[in-house]
């Protein structure tokens, strides 16, 4: 389904962190990747900038493969998956996502069905 808003793809990027556990990864892994980013900017060390795709996406991907058991949204929407992990983690601190446990379905429930309705006329 393309997108035309971060907006409208936000509640699909929620869909795909329903699990607690992956959630709780996404928010380790993006609050190293800021203390990394204040690490090297207050010590000069650019080089240390080098550490934060991995640092974030390490703790992601491991939430994706082994716990929600999807593919992460970063390989088919790059920009709009980076920008919807900060979002979600401003979320988190804000309490208006659920840190662990079932994302409830009203997060998600309407972009899903918009996305099988787009996937069904795609398909006739």
């Amino acid at each position: 389904m393309p997108f035309k808003s971060f907006e409208d793809f936000y509640p699909y990027y929620l869909s795909e962190h329903r699990n607690g556990v992956c959630r709780l990864l996404h928010t380790v892994g993006s609050l190293l990747v800021l203390g990394l980013l204040c690490v090297a900017i207050v010590n000069r060390k650019p080089l240390l900038l080098l550490y934060c795709p991995l640092v974030g996406y390490g703790f992601a991907w491991v939430g994706h493969f082994v716990f929600e058991k999807n593919r992460p949204a970063t390989f088919t929407y790059p920009a709009w998956s980076l920008r919807g992990d900060f979002v979600m983690l401003k979320d988190i601190l804000l309490a208006r996502v659920p840190l662990l446990g079932e994302l409830p379905d009203s997060f998600y429930a309407e972009t899903l069905a918009a996305m099988q309705a787009y996937e069904g006329s795609e398909s006739s």
